[in-house]
């Protein structure tokens, strides 16, 4: 037995364009477009969350920024130099920045032959520390420390040095260990 073919002048004979017409269609599974609409749909309907519009106020003031116009304005570029001398202006770090200028030419401002046994430490208040290499050099910078002062405030300023503190070597200490001698004395060498 053979499946007769239907008939085309028959309305009700059933094609499978046909079958396929009457079947129901699958579920649609929102994804995508769909799911993000449906989204954006759910949180505007959700109660206490006001859904936000974006009106053409709103859209205007975002699109109208502040733009430099044909004279000079802040808002223009500036200079490397510009810029940083503005910065330190504002944080006044003018003295600092030339304490450090003069530390990092210590060399040339108090000689070679000063500059090889002292080396300078820190400013603060008009005081700056600077410490020696030895005892005798701590002695010599002690007795130049009126020249370096005058030479200093002509690079800084006048009346930003006003003492210079001269610290010694750094030397070791007998106050640990367990040869260490309960009342502080060691040797008496001067170490220079």
């Amino acid at each position: 037995m053979t499946p007769e073919p239907p008939d085309p002048a028959d309305p009700v004979a059933a094609t499978p364009e046909r079958a396929a017409a009457e079947d129901p269609p699958p579920e649609h599974q929102p994804d995508g477009l769909d799911l993000a609409r449906a989204a954006a749909r759910a949180a505007a309907a959700s109660p206490g969350t006001p859904a936000k519009r974006r009106t053409p106020s709103s859209a205007r003031r975002r699109t109208t920024a502040k733009a430099s116009g044909a004279r000079p304005d802040d808002r223009d570029p500036q200079l490397l130099e510009t810029a940083l001398g503005r910065l330190v202006a504002q944080h006044g770090w003018e003295l600092d920045l030339k304490v450090q200028g003069v530390f990092g030419r210590w060399a040339e401002l108090v000689g070679e032959e000063v500059a090889a046994h002292c080396t300078p430490e820190s400013f603060a208040d008009g005081r700056l520390v600077v410490r020696t290499d030895s005892t005798a050099w701590a002695t010599q910078l002690k007795l130049l420390a009126p020249t370096v002062v005058r030479r200093l405030n002509e690079e800084l300023g006048h009346g930003t040095v006003t003492l210079i503190d001269v610290l010694g070597p750094h030397l070791p200490t007998w106050t640990k260990g367990r040869l260490s001698s309960r009342d502080g004395r060691g040797p008496r060498d001067t170490y220079g």
